[in-house]
């Protein structure tokens, strides 16, 4: 497994790994949303505006805050998307 970088920072948010919630995977702060989540969802066809409806929680700062850390740890997103059935 490779290194996890503790933080993406965009405008200050940072994405968050904790161990124990979301099995470590990088989330987006303060929720439940794995980022390997969102980008399962990209890769199906949904688009930012499907995902902030179907995740009221998120924002657009949100989205491009996982859509940037997906660009630096591509090959860690794409793992946890291989383990999850995806």
């Amino acid at each position: 497994m490779s290194s996890i970088p503790s933080e993406v920072k965009i405008q200050e948010r940072a994405i968050v790994c904790t161990p124990g919630i979301c099995g470590g995977n990088a989330r987006i702060p303060g929720t439940r949303i794995p980022v390997w989540g969102l980008e399962r969802a990209r890769r199906l066809g949904w688009s930012d505006r499907q995902l902030i409806e179907a995740y009221p929680s998120l924002t657009q700062a949100d989205i491009e805050l996982a859509w940037a850390y997906v660009a630096a740890q591509s090959e860690e997103i794409d793992g946890q998307i291989r383990e999850n059935g995806g």
